[in-house]
């Protein structure tokens, strides 16, 4: 089966991952890429692809209003491309065949492509529930928390591993990703970020900030009287009243 693909991220070097990714299978055809929602939208409706590979996150319109923009009488399957898992239950309304969630490698990008020839063969008795239900199971095997992060490093993005973060700050609608000399502007916010690293390393100390605790030196009383915790790099952050209780464990560490 020859498949007719739309790729649509805003992201330049995503956009050059899949591709590269893409153009390695057989008898699968790029036929356009978009950089944002609206450009997409309007792809689809002009080059009608097989399928579209659509990021959650972008400018304009988002991935799931471009898809819900998709008539009924369409054929083109939704693949979503996503760095937010916490998006992924959404984009089953939207009648996702699968969803991509970066980084991820050619392996998951060939399974993709394999579910979406299933689903566009005329002899097809899968039902979209059964489908979708498989993904799902997917989707809670990939929850655990992640090892790595696609972050922005000026023009470019670059793969972040969440061991090597320091700590977590807030910044308007952004966090900032300290790491080493490093500092990475990442669009998440503190809440969604709490949600997805995982709790026995990374610890909430403040409204604005999540720490690596294996980064942590001390905790001690400030000046002032209130507690603030100490990086091994001498970093001093402060403890919010409101969450002291969860530092109560914490110790020095050697």
């Amino acid at each position: 089966m020859h498949l007719r693909a739309l790729i649509a991220d805003d992201e330049p070097s995503a956009r050059e991952w899949l591709r590269d990714a893409l153009e390695r299978l057989p008898d699968l055809e790029i036929v356009g890429e978009c950089s944002d929602g609206l450009k997409a939208a309007h792809a689809l409706r002009e080059l009608s692809p097989d399928v579209v590979f659509l990021d959650i996150d972008m400018p304009g319109l988002d991935g799931l209003r471009v898809a819900s923009s998709l008539t009924t009488e369409s054929r083109t399957v939704v693949v979503f491309v996503t760095a937010h898992d916490l998006f992924a239950v959404r984009a089953f309304d939207q009648n996702a065949v699968d969803y991509l969630l970066k980084p991820f490698g050619r392996e998951r990008v060939e399974a993709a492509v394999k579910r979406v020839r299933r689903r566009l063969l005329p002899s097809s008795v899968e039902r979209l529930e059964t489908s979708l239900s498989r993904v799902l199971d997917d989707m809670e095997l990939r929850r655990a928390h992640p090892r790595w992060l696609l972050v922005r490093d000026g023009a470019r993005s670059v793969l972040l591993k969440v061991a090597d973060i320091d700590y977590i700050e807030s910044q308007r609608n952004h966090v900032l990703l300290h790491s080493g000399k490093d500092v990475f502007a990442h669009r998440e916010t503190t809440r969604t970020m709490e949600e997805r690293l995982d709790p026995a390393r990374f610890l909430r100390i403040h409204r604005s900030t999540i720490v690596n605790l294996e980064r942590v030196k001390e905790l001690r009383a400030s000046e002032s009287g209130e507690s603030v915790v100490v990086l091994r790099d001498d970093t001093v952050l402060a403890v919010s009243a409101a969450h002291q209780p969860r530092l109560e464990a914490l110790r020095r560490f050697s």
